[in-house]
């Protein structure tokens, strides 16, 4: 009996290591096909959309947002394998870093498909600038959408300074030095000054944009490839008002 013990005891041993062998060995030729795909090489394809095209696509984006329309936006496990080693935006967005406005969403976007420079107030500085030239000479990004929003905050910053010569910390107020002349353009006009001071605010980016020096931009908008156009984004209604669309 003792003798039979050992031995069932022994065979046990070797049925169970066999089995963890090959359990060993499943589990590890499952988790092989589980493996995430990789992109083959980088990509150098561009957008083949224009200007125009570029621009309707936002407008209707919005539109779906607004009408809680399904957004069929390119995004999960195949788009990011897609465009892992080279993007195609169509959009260059220069927005505010308010945390209300979120560019994908709003325009019902997807991975690749804007590329977004945010700040506080939406302004230009060298590094936005340079991206926004990198964007449109390296990528061929057709559009340029320079966007503000309702009750920005930066801009009521610059406001205060305006109206009640307000000081603030920090790098804070050499930030918002850039939105004070665009206070200043609109402060004896009627209506809301903090609303009309947004909209004269990204006129400004805007009208940079459109002259600047730079061949990177001004070429490509002499030939029609590069549109730059301004927009307002309401809080509370969630709609986007396109406006000095060149």
């Amino acid at each position: 009996m003792a003798g039979g013990n050992a031995m069932t005891h022994t065979l046990s041993r070797r049925h169970m290591l066999g089995c963890g062998c090959s359990l060993g060995a499943g589990m590890i030729a499952a988790l092989a096909t589980q493996r995430p795909a990789l992109a083959a090489a980088p990509s150098t394809k561009k957008t083949d959309m224009t200007p125009d095209q570029a621009l309707q696509a936002l407008k209707d984006g919005n539109t779906n947002y607004l009408t809680d329309s399904p957004v069929r936006s390119a995004q999960g496990r195949e788009r990011r394998i897609e465009i892992a080693l080279g993007q195609t935006p169509f959009c260059v967005l220069v927005s505010c870093s308010d945390s209300r406005v979120s560019p994908e969403i709003l325009f019902g976007r997807g991975l690749g498909e804007l590329f977004i420079v945010r700040n506080a107030g939406n302004t230009i500085d060298t590094t936005a600038l340079g991206s926004i030239e990198y964007a449109v000479a390296q990528l061929g990004v057709p559009l340029v959408l320079v966007m503000g929003h309702s009750r920005c905050g930066a801009v009521e910053a610059a406001v205060s300074v305006v109206k009640n010569n307000t000081i603030f910390p920090g790098a804070i107020g050499q930030m918002i030095e850039p939105i004070v002349p665009a206070v200043l353009t609109v402060r004896d006009k009627p209506g809301d000054l903090v609303e009309n001071a947004v909209r004269a605010n990204v006129d400004r980016t805007v009208t940079r944009l459109r002259s600047a020096a730079e061949p990177l931009l001004t070429d490509p908008q002499k030939t029609g490839k590069l549109r730059v156009v301004g927009a307002a984004y309401s809080l509370d209604t969630g709609n986007v008002d396109f406006f000095n669309e060149g």
